[in-house]
């Protein structure tokens, strides 16, 4: 489970999701509701450490991983 790899597309440009990587994140953060707070890894098995330092293309990949679920995606009910 954790080791695949799906893509989606957002804003015209095609982003990778594998557990753990900036677009997951994104999408996590905004399906628990949680406010934009760009990160990597952090979530357990071999995604690695939290990490809040992120390169300009994972900070796209994070927002657009946001903006995915908040567009098509579910959120969690509490």
């Amino acid at each position: 489970m954790f080791d695949t790899v799906s893509y989606y597309e957002v804003h015209g440009k095609s982003y990778a999701q594998k557990h753990g990587n900036p677009f997951d994140r994104g999408s996590a953060d905004n399906y628990y509701g949680r406010a934009r707070n760009p990160h990597k890894g952090g979530v357990g098995g071999d995604s690695g450490p939290r990490i809040t330092e992120l390169t300009l293309d994972e900070m796209e990949a994070y927002h657009a991983g946001y903006d995915y679920n908040e567009q098509f995606g579910s959120k969690k009910e509490w």
